[in-house]
C-alpha cells in the first residue's frame, strides 16, 4: 500500500503511538514523532492509590466512568496494591453512569453494570443525566481523564451533590522537549502534511510550546494554511478551535477512524497533482513523487517545482518564482535553482524554458 507515499506526518501522542506510526509507515508515509506530553505510570501513582482507598472507605452513591482506558488502568493499579476486589465491590453497589460505549465495555468487562451511557461520548451529557435523575445529598465519584475539565462537574455541585474526582492518569511535560520544538518549527515552515492529536492536553502542550518559542502565530498560520491538524474527537479539537484552527475529525471518535480519515484526506488532497510528460507528479510538503518514485530534491528546487506544478503548465517568470526562494538576492538565483532542479529530475525537459518569458512545467492536458 502506498496511498501516503511522500507524505510527512507529525504525531503528538505518547500512548498508542506505535500503532499509529506503523500504520502510516506501512502506507508509505514518513513520521515525525514528538510526544507533547507523557503519562505517569499508574502503578507508581501514590495519589491514585490514596484516592482509591478513600473511595473504598467512603463509598459513593453514584460513579461516572469517563474512559474505558481510565477504568481499566484504575482497576490494574488497585490490583497491584491489593485493592481491586474491594474497589469493584464498592463500585458495584453504586449507580454507574458511562460517558460512552468504550467506557461501557470496560465497565461490563469488570463485572459491573452501567445504568446509562451517554450517546454523545461527552462528560457534559452524562452530568446532565445525573442531575436530571437527582443527586441532592448524594456522593458522586467521577473517574477523571487526561482532558477532564472540572468545570463540567459544577452542575453536580450546584444540584447538591458531594463530588470527588479520581485522577487515573496524570499528564507530565514531554520527555524530549527538543522534539516538540522541532515539530513546532516544521508546522510553522509548512514542512508537514499533517499533525495528529489524540488528547486535548497534547494539543494545548503544542500550542504552549510554540508560545514559549515565540512561534505561536507562525504555528497557527501553518495549521490554517497548509498543514492539516487531525483530532480524534471534539474534546481534543476544542483547544485548536479556540485558536482559529479547524481540525479534521473522523465521524467516529476512535483511533482507527482517525487513521482512515486522515489517510483518505491526504490521498485526495496533495499540495499539487498534475500529469506530465514523465508521468503523474504529486507534490507533498517535503517531497515530490513522480510516476511512483520519490524525488530527492533540496528545499529550493522543491519549492520551485511546487510553484510550477500549482501553475499547471502556465508560464511563470523569474520574478514570479523569486518569492519561493527566501533569501535569494536576484533572479539569477532562480536560474541557478532551476538548473539544480533539472539535474535532479529523470528528464530535464520536464521543466521547459520559454524564451524571454520564463519557465513552465511539461503538463499533459
Amino acid at each position: 500500500m502506498s496511498e501516503l507515499l511522500g507524505v510527512t506526518i507529525g504525531i503528538t501522542s505518547d500512548r498508542r503511538s506505535g500503532d499509529m506510526i506503523a500504520t502510516f509507515e506501512r502506507k508509505g508515509a514518513r513520521v515525525v514523532h514528538a510526544p507533547t506530553m507523557r503519562i505517569v505510570p499508574l502503578t507508581e501513582d501514590d495519589q491514585l492509590l490514596a484516592e482509591t482507598r478513600d473511595v473504598i472507605a467512603d463509598p459513593p452513591d453514584d460513579v461516572l466512568i469517563t474512559t474505558g482506558i481510565g477504568l481499566r488502568g484504575w482497576v490494574e493499579a488497585a490490583d497491584a496494591a491489593g485493592l481491586a476486589t474491594p474497589l469493584l465491590e464498592t463500585l458495584g453497589r453504586a449507580r454507574v453512569v458511562a460517558r460512552g460505549p468504550k467506557a461501557t465495555g470496560v465497565i461490563r468487562a469488570n463485572g459491573l453494570r452501567e445504568t446509562w451511557s451517554a450517546a454523545s461520548e461527552q462528560t457534559a451529557e452524562a452530568v446532565e443525566r445525573l442531575v436530571a435523575e437527582g443527586v441532592a445529598g448524594r456522593s458522586v465519584v467521577v473517574q477523571l481523564h487526561g482532558a477532564a475539565d472540572v468545570q463540567q462537574l459544577e452542575p453536580l455541585v450546584a444540584a447538591g451533590a458531594r463530588v470527588r474526582g479520581v485522577s487515573v492518569y496524570r499528564w507530565l511535560p514531554p520527555a524530549d522537549p527538543g522534539a516538540v520544538d522541532r515539530l513546532v518549527d516544521l508546522v510553522a515552515a509548512r514542512s508537514l502534511d499533517a499533525v495528529t492529536f489524540t488528547s486535548a492536553p497534547g494539543a494545548v502542550a503544542l500550542l504552549e510550546a510554540a508560545r514559549q518559542r515565540g512561534s505561536f502565530d507562525d504555528l497557527v498560520a501553518g495549521f490554517r494554511d497548509g498543514v492539516i491538524a487531525c483530532a480524534v474527537g471534539d474534546v481534543t479539537a476544542e483547544p485548536l478551535r479556540l485558536e482559529g484552527i479547524d481540525p479534521l475529525i473522523p465521524d467516529r471518535w476512535r483511533l482507527g477512524a482517525l487513521l482512515r480519515t486522515l489517510t483518505a484526506h491526504l490521498a485526495a488532497h496533495p499540495v499539487a497533482d498534475v500529469t506530465t510528460g514523465c508521468g503523474r507528479l504529486v507534490l507533498r510538503a517535503q517531497t515530490a513523487v513522480l510516476d511512483g518514485t520519490v524525488l530527492e530534491l533540496a528545499p529550493g528546487p522543491l519549492a520551485v517545482l511546487r510553484r510550477l506544478a500549482r501553475a499547471g503548465g502556465t508560464v511563470l517568470s523569474r520574478e514570479d518564482l523569486l518569492p519561493v526562494l527566501p533569501g535569494a538576492a536576484d533572479e539569477h538565483a532562480v536560474e541557478v535553482t532551476v538548473g539544480r532542479l533539472r539535474a535532479a529530475l529523470p528528464d530535464a525537459g520536464l521543466v521547459r524554458t520559454v524564451v524571454k518569458r520564463g519557465y513552465r512545467l511539461d503538463v499533459v492536458a
